[in-house]
């Protein structure tokens, strides 16, 4: 797992220094993370409060504290104005995601951090919101990236194989969660078109979100 650098601690995070090898590892996989002098920079704008944020909040091997409080804030459940540690995991996926697109165009977040009194109340309105919701832990993010399509986030967002997956045509976005890997379409999706945008249709063979214990 992935741990914060002069960043204050959440009581129940365990966290470590990264550097030297482990900082090495984290590149892996990452495309040309070396040839952009090893720095990651996010860009994020919340749909709900209209603010957006561009920043570098990986550098020299290490996670910068103030950006990920930055970020922390950004995410932050626009309904109670709390907040809590957003996962590493989750922030590097954003991130690897929008290099992997070729996007300079910031993520629009629909859904970031919910506190469990959003979460209680989003349950007795909506079919499907789980009580172990993995937003409520700062794992999971609804978004989609402008200039590409919601198909196209979905792919490449499945090759990741870095969690949970799920497709929301119409409310237009990507359910995106560090959670074990599974893939899913949301309710409401046209019959007809239900075949084409089925996961396992493609090769995947994970169960739906519907069955699963976190929800979106």
């Amino acid at each position: 797992m992935l741990e914060r650098c002069n960043v204050p601690t959440h009581p129940n995070r365990r966290r470590f220094i990264l550097g030297g090898a482990s900082a090495a590892l984290s590149l892996a996989g990452i495309p040309g993370a070396h040839a952009a002098g090893g720095r990651r920079r996010i860009a994020l704008f919340n749909t709900n409060t209209g603010e957006s944020l561009d920043t570098v909040y990986w550098a020299e091997g290490r996670y910068l504290g103030e950006a990920l409080t930055r970020i922390d804030k950004l995410l932050r459940d626009h309904r109670t104005n709390e907040s809590t540690p957003i996962d590493l995991a989750l922030i590097d996926l954003l991130y690897r995601i929008r290099r992997r697109m070729r996007v300079r165009r910031p993520w629009h977040v629909i859904s970031g951090y919910r506190s469990p009194a959003t979460n209680k109340a989003l349950r007795k309105n909506i079919p499907g919101v789980a009580a172990k919701s993995l937003h409520s832990l700062g794992k999971a993010v609804d978004v989609r990236l402008p200039g590409r399509t919601l198909m196209a986030l979905r792919r490449v967002s499945h090759f990741q194989r870095a969690g949970g997956v799920g497709l929301y045509p119409g409310s237009a976005f990507v359910h995106l969660d560090t959670g074990r890997v599974r893939y899913w379409i949301g309710r409401g999706v046209p019959v007809g078109k239900r075949s084409a945008l089925d996961p396992r249709a493609n090769g995947y063979d994970c169960p739906c979100c519907e069955r699963d214990q976190y929800l979106v």
